[in-house]
Formats: structure tokens, sequence, C-alpha cells
């Protein structure tokens, strides 16, 4: 079994029953979408693409008759906790084209992750690929592929608003998506 496969057995499994019937309407990403993100990123991890071709985005993506919000990934943020919206292929080719300036906290060594190029996140040297469920004004994911001497490419890394901060999460999507699972889909569980 493929990591992607493991992964949304493993997210249908814990999915709340309404989630999974909308997550139901869900389709992959088309093949010339697929095509364009994979030309415009040479990098682009093979199970973020296999992942695509399941499901083309859950950030209140419309599907036929039926728009969907369905919040699929997680990160580190509140121990794991906090949900995040997977974006479809043209609203991740689209976001990716604006810089993320990172100049701004600098001055706090605690705000920036050293594995992180100071430059900040260029156009064409990332994939920004999920949202959190407050609409990605609170925290974005992306995927790095022009990092420090000290990060990897294609390292994950997390934006945190309010205290703004950027963190690496993981070396590799693939790695990313392994937490998920190892901490098992922690993201959906309710508050109690």
């Amino acid at each position: 079994m493929n990591l992607v496969t493991h992964y949304l057995d493993g997210l249908r499994a814990a999915l709340p029953a309404d989630e999974l019937e909308e997550l139901q309407k869900a389709h992959g990403a088309t093949k010339e979408d697929l095509e364009q993100l994979r030309s415009t990123y040479p990098n682009c991890p093979e199970s973020l693409l296999t992942l695509l071709q399941q499901i083309d985005g859950t950030f209140w993506r419309t599907y036929g008759e039926s728009k969907i919000a369905v919040c699929v990934l997680g990160s580190d943020v509140e121990d794991g906790r906090y949900p995040y919206y997977l974006l479809s292929t043209q609203q991740m080719i689209e976001s990716s084209k604006e810089e993320q300036d990172v100049s701004y906290l600098l001055e706090d060594e605690n705000a920036v992750d050293p594995k992180i190029n100071q430059e900040g996140l260029l156009p064409g040297t990332y994939i920004h690929f999920s949202d959190c469920m407050n609409n990605g004004g609170t925290s974005s994911l992306y995927i790095d592929f022009n990092p420090s001497d000290k990060g990897v490419s294609g390292q994950i890394v997390r934006f945190l608003h309010d205290p703004d901060e950027y963190e690496v999460i993981a070396t590799g999507f693939d790695g990313y998506l392994q937490n998920i699972i190892d901490r098992g889909f922690i993201f959906l569980e309710e508050e109690e």
C-alpha cells in the first residue's frame, strides 16, 4: 500500500460521517491541471500529485452541484489539533505566485526557522498547498524548494499569524503525511 492510499484510508476512517459524505463528492484533478503543476514545479513531490489525483482540493471547492469544505490535513499548531484544507491544483498554482516576505520578522530570532531562506518564499520556489480552517488567515502550509543551507529542498513550512512565525515542520511531504498518520489524525478529534 502506498503512502497516499494509507493516508486516505486513515483519513476516511477518522472523519465524522457528515464530513466523509461531503468528501465523497470530491474527485481528482484533471490530467492537464496535474501536468501544469508538475511543469511549473518540477520538484513537486509525487505524493502530493498522487493525493491530488484522488482529491482536487477541499477548500470551498465545487464538485458538480456540490461545494465542499472539509479539513483533511493538519500541522503542529495546537499540538497537531488544528485542521487544514487541501487547496486545489489551480488554487496552488495561483496562490504560489506571490512572494512570502519574512524580512519583517528577521529581528526576532525565533520568528523564522534558520532552515528557511531569509529572502523568504519567492515566486516559483514554493507551493502553497494548504490553508487552516480559518480560511488561511491564521496559518498556511508550503513546500519550500529554496531553503537556507541548513534546510532541505522540499521541506514543509508552516506560517502562523499573531505572532507571525515561519517554522519547518517536516523535511518533506511524505514525512509530513506520515507524521499525521502516526499521530492518529488528531486534528479531527472533537474538543471536549
